[in-house]
């Protein structure tokens, strides 16, 4: 946790005249060697700067953890080693410290599909039934297919937190507009997350989780609660996409709001089927970066999170509380992870509780590893915060935008979703 005279330092630079030129200084090469620039000429052999060795990088005047350095102090300096090495030490770091361990894959599944012919679309309804070592249950996937005469451009895969979809594609909201969506040439699914973990401290284990653990006794400490079940969800709704002949496996986004933000990026983030990982306004655990604690403008921070919403992350999470600065990651690593594939940062202009300019720093601190790829542009002009607001920065592999408004993912959000061409490089 920030000690006060840091953030009495944070709120001092908050009211700078010289913040647009300051609030952003990723010291480490966010891509090739000897360059800071966000738009990085892609590399023939794909290598950063050997400064990658360096145990940290610095954002906003604070150290970080360097996501291109191996648990061994060696730098990452090519996909390969990203791919081969780096990558599976966060995601294990991100398990044991963050997340908690995922529940495996079910012992048995299948699918029921129900089709029904709508004006303009396809509705199937999928029961999904998953057995594992302590029973079997079910969750319903609803999928939308627009009647195109050809296979969708995408399609959109959401952790309704909310239970917000139905089986009518005309009950339409900002949050879900499925026929917005469909008529755009998409495709929609979406489960409602409380029935694979009830949104609930006292329920919580009643949907999947108790299929893999016994009901009388207490969860390991290690083991994922409610975000890390919502996402594995998204995994198992993914299952039953890759073989719908209607739809392009290769093409498709998680995505979620708020809390189902935080599971839709941890999902991305493990999930590598997903082409594209969208986290809308996902906050503290989702975008922000821990180290802020509150960023200067009272936004939720770990120790709070975890106060709040004890039933979403493990005790292994919930013991860096007051010491953030401990923990062994931070979330611009957590982004990193969805590379080379599609990420999205959502934020919004009001939304202090999110810390957007927290979202905004660890959505430029990823670009490192996308640079790996080639991939280091993100699409903004500048590093400096804020950027413009209510317009879509898109580079090769990364997205990102500042709504103007508060919490929510709204029409506004969605039309730059759907005019983002997000599944095309």
């Amino acid at each position: 946790m920030r000690t006060p005279s840091r953030s009495r330092r944070r709120a001092d630079r908050l009211h700078s005249v010289t913040r647009s030129a300051t609030s952003l200084c990723v010291v480490v090469a966010l891509c090739a060697a000897g360059g800071a620039s966000l738009r990085p000429e892609p590399l023939a052999e794909r290598t950063v700067a050997a400064t990658q060795a360096e145990k940290t990088v610095t954002i906003d005047g604070e150290n970080y953890p360097n996501p291109l350095r191996l648990h061994d102090g060696e730098a990452v300096r090519t996909a390969a080693v990203w791919e081969s090495t780096r990558r599976a030490e966060l995601l294990a770091d991100f398990r044991q410290n963050v997340y908690g361990e995922s529940l495996p894959a079910p012992t048995a599944q299948t699918f029921d599909v129900t089709s029904t012919d709508l004006a303009r679309v396809t509705r199937k309804t999928v029961t999904i039934t998953v057995t594992g070592p302590q029973g079997t249950g079910s969750f319903a996937v609803q999928v939308f297919v627009p009647k195109t005469g050809g296979k969708p451009k995408g399609t959109f895969l959401m952790i309704d937190h909310r239970g917000q979809v139905g089986d009518d594609p005309d009950r339409s909201s900002g949050f879900a507009p499925v026929r917005t969506i469909t008529d755009a040439g998409y495709a929609f699914a979406s489960f409602d997350a409380g029935e694979i973990a009830p949104d609930d401290s006292g329920r919580y284990r009643t949907g999947m989780i108790d299929l893999f653990h016994p009901a009388d006794q207490e969860l390991p400490d290690d083991a994922g609660r409610t975000i890390s079940a919502w996402a594995w969800g998204a995994s198992r709704a993914m299952d039953y996409l890759q073989t719908d002949p209607d739809l392009d496996p290769a093409t498709v986004a998680v995505i979620g709001h708020s809390r189902g933000g935080k599971a839709a990026l941890w999902a991305g983030a493990q999930d590598t089927r997903f082409a594209v990982a969208i986290p809308n306004n996902s906050g503290s655990t989702g975008t922000k970066l821990a180290r802020r604690g509150d960023g200067g403008v009272g936004a939720e921070t770990v120790a709070r999170i975890n106060d709040s919403f004890p039933h979403w992350f493990p005790p292994t999470y919930k013991a860096y509380g007051d010491r953030v600065d401990s923990l062994p990651v931070d979330q611009h690593e957590l982004l990193a992870l969805v590379a080379p594939r599609r990420v999205v940062v959502a934020s919004a202009t009001e939304d202090a509780n999110a810390d957007p300019e927290g979202e905004f720093l660890a959505y430029v601190g990823a670009a490192q590893v996308y640079a790996l790829y080639g991939l280091g542009d993100t699409g903004l002009p500048s590093p400096a915060w804020p950027p413009a607001t209510d317009r879509e920065f898109r580079g090769p592999a990364m997205s990102y935008h500042l709504r103007s408004g508060g919490h929510g993912l709204t029409a506004a959000d969605w039309e730059i979703y759907l005019n983002g061409d997000l599944f095309a490089r």
